[in-house]
């Protein structure tokens, strides 16, 4: 079963009146991507939420964002006083010196290093908070692989048909191309008779048929069709598979791409190119959507 590299998932929690909400969204990527944003009163959970996110998932950009609801500002920062108090105390020694005076902004002053930092909070609290968000992340998780499961089955719907319809060109042209050494053994007959029917000249039947044998050998596509026909067994083999299936998927569609360019260039019959055109538009649908695949 296929999993789709898109996704959302969502989930919310509470610790001591604190609501502690956790959203995940994923895109497309070939590697993992993790992009973790925390306020400061959680920062240091940072790397236990990224190897959760790593042990879960295993391709895709995931964005996760954390946010804390209805928390005080008593429980997010603090403000060193003694600290402040210092500055004031220098900022009006220095206005006294040089004779000027005037009013001190303090809410300038909070921007000053040190003087504002956030709550860090014991070892005690650190384990309840990281137990809580930890928590409401696998379940914001679970949620996203939910989506991501569904998605793939409409995936896995489309690729499968792409599939299908190319394994019924596959046989026409399977079923064409038997035929095709001996039409153009015919043709040839007709023209080169033709030619020397003035002359009243007879064809050598040793020199048509070492002609047709180097055509037979110039254009011989059995192996590419038996070729392409096994990409299309392990393709749908693959899709039923669990686990990680997008890599294999794209290496496989490559192979195929590369088949097809090689019996479109083999091939001496119009009807096969252009059957073959037909499948190499179905494998760059493949292509395309299989970069959604995990």
């Amino acid at each position: 079963m296929l999993n789709s590299m898109t996704g959302y998932g969502a989930a919310e929690g509470q610790l001591d009146a604190i609501c502690y909400a956790v959203e995940i969204k994923a895109v497309n990527n070939r590697y993992l991507k993790t992009i973790i944003k925390l306020p400061e009163a959680v920062a240091f959970l940072e790397d236990d939420v990224d190897k959760l996110l790593r042990k879960s998932l295993s391709r895709g950009t995931i964005n996760c964002v954390v946010r804390l609801k209805g928390v005080s500002a008593n429980a997010l920062f603090e403000i060193d006083e003694a600290a402040l108090r210092a500055i004031v105390e220098r900022l009006n020694a220095v206005g006294a010196s040089v004779g000027a005076s005037g009013m001190i902004d303090l809410a300038s002053l909070l921007n000053l290093p040190g003087v504002v930092c956030p709550v860090v909070p014991d070892e005690e609290e650190s384990h309840r908070v990281r137990e809580t968000v930890l928590a409401i992340a696998k379940e914001a998780i679970g949620k996203l692989q939910q989506m991501r499961e569904a998605e793939g089955r409409f995936l896995e719907a489309d690729l499968r048909g792409n599939c299908q319809a190319m394994a019924q060109e596959l046989q026409s042209i399977r079923l064409k191309s038997d035929g095709v050494i001996n039409e153009y053994a015919r043709r040839l007959r007709r023209r080169v008779d033709a030619l020397l029917a003035e002359a009243k000249l007879k064809l050598d039947e040793e020199t048509l048929a070492r002609e047709v044998a180097v055509l037979a050998d110039r254009s011989d596509i059995s192996e590419e069709i038996a070729r392409l026909d096994a990409h299309l067994q392990q393709f749908g083999q693959i899709c039923e598979t669990e686990g990680q299936a997008g890599r294999r998927l794209d290496f496989l569609s490559q192979e195929m791409l590369r088949e097809a360019n090689t019996m479109a260039s083999k091939a001496a019959d119009a009807e096969i190119v252009r059957r073959v055109v037909d499948m190499k538009c179905l494998i760059e649908r493949l292509k395309e959507q299989i970069q959604n695949v995990e």
